[in-house]
């Protein structure tokens, strides 16, 4: 409808005829982004990842494309979903913590992010039924990891970081079941969550101010933030270590030696580097994971050759 100065209404306000189609578009976007967001579109991103990677290495990326497609789908709304209700838990500790989140900055309700959490939650549960039916009981377990996470594992001491250790590598083993193999893929999930465990004790050193706040009690609260750290970095060790175990169970060629080299060298500095900075420290240990997770595509890709 137009007003008296020539505008139209729109569901985000007035806008004036010289605004334009793109006026209204740029709005709209705006608009939606938030529940981009709030997923932590990078997070979801490497869980997809790790999906084809576990098809890949269990050798039926190719042979089976639209139950890849359907473990990928699984995987990133449950991912987003568990972000999104991690968000929705935690509003009052982020506003601590990490006040520029969507929820503490008032860019979307706490209402309406539990319900789109709940709506990507049911998505990947319907996709999951495309799949074998372990790549259905690996999807559900992570789903009911994640809603329980914030309310139930987080506030015991080691319990939660130990949860998200297991769902976020767990999809190379959903890889690999969705095209038949999940046994290809048990090494390197357990390489994978060591190194995730170290990092989620990392974090939560990083967030002990908020957390104390709120009442919880986690590692770093339960038994002080030196020790916290001493097992991180004792967790990369031991994955830097068992990292040679891929190459020698034949499950990659020799690439792979060269390639997972500077994952470990970013991993082991990280976790060092977080006796000093927690924050960097976990995002280094992050993107070392990255590093990792293309080590494994490069170790399987020489096997091929």
């Amino acid at each position: 409808m137009s007003n008296s100065r020539g505008g139209v209404q729109t569901g985000w306000g007035t806008v004036s005829a010289s605004d334009g189609l793109f006026a209204v578009l740029r709005r709209q976007l705006s608009g939606l982004g938030v529940y981009l967001e709030i997923t932590r579109p990078g997070n979801v991103a490497f869980t997809g990842v790790l999906t084809v990677i576990g098809a890949f290495v269990a050798g039926g990326i190719l042979t089976r494309p639209l139950a890849v497609c359907a473990a990928v789908v699984a995987a990133t709304t449950v991912t987003a979903g568990g972000n999104t209700i991690n968000d929705y838990f935690d509003r009052d500790i982020d506003a601590i913590n990490r006040p520029d989140r969507p929820i503490p900055r008032g860019a979307i309700s706490a209402r309406r992010a539990l319900l789109y959490s709940l709506a990507l939650f049911g998505t990947g549960f319907v996709a999951s039924l495309l799949l074998p039916l372990w790549g259905t009981v690996i999807v559900v377990g992570n789903a009911l990891g994640l809603l329980a996470y914030t309310q139930v594992f987080k506030p015991l001491p080691g319990v939660g970081n130990a949860l998200i250790a297991v769902v976020m590598p767990s999809n190379l083993l959903l890889g690999g079941a969705a095209v038949g193999d999940v046994r290809a893929t048990v090494v390197l999930f357990a390489l994978a969550a060591i190194a995730t465990l170290s990092r989620e004790i990392i974090k939560d050193v990083e967030d002990i101010d908020g957390d104390r706040q709120e009442g919880l009690r986690t590692l770093p609260i339960a038994i002080g933030e030196s020790p916290s750290l001493w097992l991180g970095l004792a967790s990369i060790v031991v994955a830097v270590a068992a990292s040679v175990l891929p190459y020698l169970d034949g499950t990659f060629g020799t690439g792979y030696v060269l390639a997972v080299l500077p994952a470990n060298v970013t991993m082991l500095a990280a976790a060092g580097y977080a006796f000093v900075d927690p924050g960097s420290g976990q995002r280094w240990l992050k993107a070392g994971m990255v590093f990792a997770a293309l080590a494994f595509v490069v170790g399987r890709g020489t096997l091929l050759l």
